[in-house]
């Protein structure tokens, strides 16, 4: 992680105690950078969190699925052959 300081001064004591903080506060995610704001006797924390990656699902032939990899052949026919509707905007002057 990386930590910066500005507006001022901490010892290293100090920014290891902030850090241990924000990891504890967030355990279910990564922390790439801690930048502490100092302002007198009180400092801003603002922390960046490493990207997640997720899998985007959509429900097809009444199933919630990511990726076909896992379908028999019967079941990848029944997604060939499904009608698939177009979704066009309608402009506001079509509809006059």
């Amino acid at each position: 992680m990386i930590i910066n300081v500005n507006g001022g001064t901490i010892s290293e004591e100090e920014k290891q105690a902030y850090a241990k903080y924000v990891i504890g506060k967030h355990s279910d995610q990564k922390i790439t950078q801690l930048d502490i704001n100092v302002d007198g006797d009180y400092v801003d924390l603002k922390y960046h969190f490493e990207p997640k990656n997720f899998e985007r699902i959509r429900r097809i032939t009444g199933y919630l699925v990511g990726t076909l990899d896992n379908w028999n052949n019967g079941k990848r026919a029944e997604e060939r052959d499904r009608v698939k509707h177009d979704t066009h905007e309608v402009s506001v002057m079509e509809q006059i």
